[in-house]
């Protein structure tokens, strides 16, 4: 899974049209030192929003370490970020992006990228490591219980393989995406040329072959936005789980059959028993077959 941190299936930003700068490169606007919020342009969040602003003129700003952009706004006219509707000039609840640095601005960009993307993987894996727990499939049915607590119970070859595989696409994000701490102004700066979500070309099913821009333009909108729901998911994944302490599709089951009241007693069955998700999947038949003492 962590290999999609690597992915730039289709990277944020508009390739270089010369092979040697291809997808490395942020097309150059000369944005000044602060840029003030445009307040008579209406922003354009559809799908083809980064292929219309190519069509217009408008290309990703190269982000420059000491210049500012003045607020959330700002960065998504320069075409560093992206709104997305109901939020067009994007949302920034808590300030971050007030008179923030543009390479600072730049790295934000990447996190949110990259966190979208393991959030898409995580969403699906609490649902399919659930689906299968139990059975010869997950660690020879060693797996079991909510998916908060799956980590917990692999095998420590499984951990020390997790581990080496972390350090490898860290490492290799850090060579592709950031400037070295010897040469850079201050640490943590990423490379004034780099597109957030770019770590080479990664796609293993030639999604992206032969497709014309405003295709790939669509597609990295797409995923940036799956990504951002991602994250509220998974969230909202965890909590519910923390909360239940029982399993999130068979718990979702039960409260749609009978209601709150049938997912309490299931609660209070089930929750921190031996093997939860036996006594979970035998109580959600039970409620389903009229048979459960509620």
């Amino acid at each position: 899974f962590f290999f999609l941190l690597m992915s730039p299936v289709l990277p944020h930003a508009p390739p270089s049209p010369t092979p040697a700068t291809n997808m490395t490169t942020i097309a150059a606007l000369n944005v000044p030192t602060l840029l003030a919020r445009s307040t008579t342009a209406k922003r354009d969040v559809r799908t083809n929003a980064f292929f219309q602003k190519k069509v217009t003129g408008v290309a990703a700003a190269v982000p420059r370490a000491g210049q500012k952009y003045a607020n959330v706004a700002a960065a998504v006219d320069a075409g560093l970020i992206q709104g997305v509707a109901p939020f067009p000039e994007g949302i920034d609840v808590f300030g971050f992006f007030n008179d923030i640095d543009q390479a600072e601005a730049q790295r934000y960009a990447d996190v949110e990228i990259t966190h979208g993307r393991l959030a898409m993987l995580a969403s699906v894996g609490f649902l399919v490591g659930e689906s299968v727990e139990g059975s010869s499939f997950l660690f020879d049915s060693q797996v079991t219980g909510p998916a908060i607590n799956h980590f917990q119970q692999v095998p420590l070859p499984f951990w020390l393989g997790l581990g080496a595989l972390i350090f490898i696409v860290e490492a290799s994000r850090v060579q592709i995406a950031w400037q070295s701490p010897f040469d850079a102004s201050r640490l943590g700066l990423m490379k004034d040329d780099h597109t957030p979500g770019d770590y080479g070309a990664f796609d293993p099913l030639g999604l992206s072959k032969g497709k014309d821009e405003e295709w790939l333009d669509i597609h990295r909108l797409r995923e940036l936005n799956n990504g951002r729901l991602a994250m509220v998911a998974i969230t909202a994944m965890v909590a519910q789980e923390l909360n239940t302490g029982i399993n999130l599709v068979l718990a979702d089951e039960v409260l749609g059959i009978k209601g709150g009241g049938a997912l309490k007693a299931m609660e209070a069955s089930c929750a921190g028993s031996l093997d939860e998700a036996a006594c979970s999947k035998a109580f959600e038949a039970a409620v389903a077959a009229g048979t459960a003492v509620l």
